[in-house]
């Protein structure tokens, strides 16, 4: 009986957004300037469009979900209902200690959402190119009352062409680092490290991680991410210096760590129930393998779809267009979210 009530705790959903486009926004971003070890590319802010489907896809494929948490500097869509029993519109200074605002950072907005008033124990967060496509339950992303990932680890790259990401994965490494040993957790945890269930090549990263004695970097689903807020409040009070140090970051920055950190301590800790994520998540970048993408989608192959803005230059518009078409084939009717 206790292991039900774990199951059907409640869900929350937090949802990040950014307009881009928002003249005020703009000006208030042109005020702060920011260095060579920053990132402030256009695909950090433009937005797809495809936001009314995020919304579809929970009313459609998530009916169980709790409170939604709609995080925004301040600017809102003119279409969604902000009325709706289940929404809850969250600006950033609602939520952000005061001494990190502005930011124009993503990171430092994910850091600090276990502090949102009313937010569920668990919850699991969303980056708005971040699809529901098909029904989903709770027990897709916690079991028991733990969160269900996918423990694989995975050498860092070096990308010269865009290294603020490369610092940041190691960063983050070194976070995990401080606090656990490979080989201890590899012998604590062998059944997760070693699910059966897991895909061929992650199984095998695995296996052959057992020769190198430290962590050399994680694989890590870009997808929806299950937390527990106890999750991040322990490691606030353990790392309180650096997440201090990052949530005070106007941009993205190489100093940076992300919420990744938050998702691989659960691992680490054997806090989690292993699962193979990629059976029910594909990510695409879009411009790239896009009849693959809207087949995906289309025959909705998978439950979730993440269809990110990639760090090169596409037909943006045209992308766009045909994505959305898509989107709209399986979801064509405005959701309770929609006034129009």
């Amino acid at each position: 009986m206790k292991k039900n009530t774990k199951q059907q705790g409640k869900i929350d959903f937090v949802l990040l957004w950014v307009d881009g486009s928002d003249p005020e926004w703009q000006k208030i971003k042109s005020e702060y300037s920011h260095t060579s070890n920053d990132d402030d590319r256009p695909q950090r802010y433009r937005d797809l469009g495809f936001l009314r489907y995020w919304f579809r896809g929970v009313e459609l494929f998530a009916p169980w979900v709790g409170n939604i948490y709609f995080v925004t500097w301040g600017h809102l869509p003119e279409w969604l209902n902000t009325d709706h029993p289940k929404l809850r519109i969250v600006n950033h200074a609602d939520y952000m200690p005061a001494e990190y605002l502005p930011t124009f950072s993503s990171h430092p907005l994910e850091l600090n959402l276990f502090r949102i008033k009313g937010l569920s124990e668990q919850f699991v967060y969303f980056n708005d190119d971040v699809f529901l496509i098909n029904h989903t339950k709770p027990e897709d992303f916690f079991k028991d009352g733990k969160p269900v990932d996918m423990l694989a680890l995975q050498p860092d790259v070096a990308n010269p062409i865009f290294p603020v990401m490369s610092y940041i994965h190691i960063n983050n490494a070194l976070l995990i680092s401080r606090h656990f040993d490979k080989r201890t957790q590899m012998k604590r945890f062998k059944s997760k490290f070693f699910h059966i269930g897991y895909p061929v090549e992650h199984f095998g990263y695995n296996l052959i991680e057992t020769v190198f004695p430290r962590y050399t970097g994680f694989y890590t689903v870009h997808g929806p991410s299950p937390l527990l807020k106890s999750t991040c409040e322990t490691i606030w009070s353990k790392e309180k210096e650096l997440l201090d140090e990052v949530s005070r970051h106007k941009f993205r920055s190489s100093g940076d760590v992300s919420q990744f950190i938050f998702r691989e301590w659960q691992k680490q800790s054997g806090e989690f129930v292993p699962a193979n994520l990629h059976r029910k998540f594909r990510y695409f970048e879009v411009g790239r393998n896009m009849e693959k993408a809207l087949h995906i989608i289309r025959k909705q192959k998978r439950r979730m779809i993440c269809l990110n803005d990639p760090d090169k230059e596409i037909d943006f518009e045209a992308d766009k267009e045909t994505l959305s078409k898509a989107l709209a084939e399986i979801m064509p009717e405005p959701s309770s979210f929609e006034k129009y």
